[in-house]
């Protein structure tokens, strides 16, 4: 089989790999769509992930089809089409890491179970809407660390796959008014696409003006007045001015979900954010949320296939590679498999 590998800090390599074998308590997926995220880039520019440097798998946003089940397998059946859970194989995380990677035309699943290491989704998703699965889930735990309660405002920074992601999260759970803001157009464009009720682009607009307008000024409380009425904040852009917006701008008990990776310090002035009693959760991975988003994105795929710009066929792979690692050349690129 063909599988796509890290050979070198800047070097992908499509490689001749053995089909693996099938034990009675495991199940062989043949892979039907992988998308690709930005650690990709990162794993390919440093040359793959130790121990396996020079021999890195790829891919861990995977959608495939079961194409062997072994004889103590129950639940699953040759056909079905499903989702996995790359953290939970025993091999180490699929594409990152571990032995095995989504951008393969096979993948593995040892002593398989449904729920923990796969599950089936309906055969009328699209492969390269259900391999949204992944990063769908990062999205949701990064939503599920704001607590959210019907009938709340929220805000969220960066209209990538992850901010998408969240602020369909956010409408699902009852949000009464979705922002999200980003700086290129065509992102916000697709926001509202999505369900956003709002969009502001901050580079010609000024966050916190927008947010008092489009939700109220806060009550006073010790001091802090002015504020904007917003009860969530959500960052999945990354960028320091995102936090300093945030801190500035957040009312008394406001909450705020960060799971942006932040490549520089960010300065926090606790002496005058004490009186916001404003909560900072941080969000990584999906301890939970892997299959509990599935169900979200069964029902409401077609909303969830926006978020995806780009489908490619495994033949162009390794374009695919650099397009994704471009700034501003797409927003979600999935590749496909026969």
């Amino acid at each position: 089989m063909k599988t796509v590998m890290v050979t070198a800090p800047g070097q992908t390599t499509i490689v001749d790999a053995p089909v693996p074998e099938v034990g009675p308590a495991d199940v062989l997926v043949r892979m039907r769509a992988c998308g690709i995220c930005g650690s990709d880039s990162l794993y390919i520019s440093v040359g793959g992930i130790p121990p396996r440097q020079g021999a890195t798998p790829l891919g861990h946003e995977p959608a495939g089809e079961i194409a062997a089940v072994g004889a103590d397998v129950t639940g699953l059946d040759v056909g079905d089409h499903v989702v996995i859970n790359p953290m939970a194989s025993s091999d180490g995380i699929i594409g990152s890491g571990g032995e095995q990677g989504g951008l393969s035309e096979f993948v593995l699943i040892r002593d398989a179970r449904v729920g923990t290491h796969l599950v089936t989704v309906p055969k009328h998703i699209p492969f390269e809407v259900a391999a949204l699965n992944e990063p769908m889930a990062v999205a949701t735990h990064a939503v599920n660390r704001l607590e959210p309660r019907p009938g709340q405002t929220a805000v969220v920074f960066g209209a990538g796959p992850i901010g998408l992601g969240a602020a369909i999260g956010l409408k699902l759970r009852g949000a009464a008014h979705v922002v999200v803001v980003d700086v290129v157009p065509n992102r916000l464009a697709k926001a509202l696409l999505v369900g956003a009720d709002a969009v502001i682009n901050s580079a010609e607009e000024d966050v916190a003006a927008r947010l008092l307008e489009l939700h109220g000024e806060a009550p006073r409380y010790f001091g802090r007045y002015g504020k904007p009425a917003t009860d969530l904040y959500l960052d999945a852009a990354g960028a320091p001015a995102v936090i300093e917006t945030v801190l500035a701008t957040a009312r008394h008990g406001a909450r705020l979900s960060i799971v942006a990776v932040h490549k520089k310090p960010v300065a926090v002035d606790f002496g005058s954010l004490l009186t916001s009693e404003l909560t900072i959760a941080l969000a990584m991975g999906y301890p939970t949320e892997i299959f509990e988003v599935t169900r979200d994105l069964v029902e409401h795929w077609e909303r969830y296939a926006l978020i995806v710009s780009d489908v490619l066929p495994y033949a162009e792979v390794e374009r695919a590679l650099t397009l994704a690692a471009t700034p501003g050349a797409a927003d979600k690129v999935v590749v496909t498999l026969p």
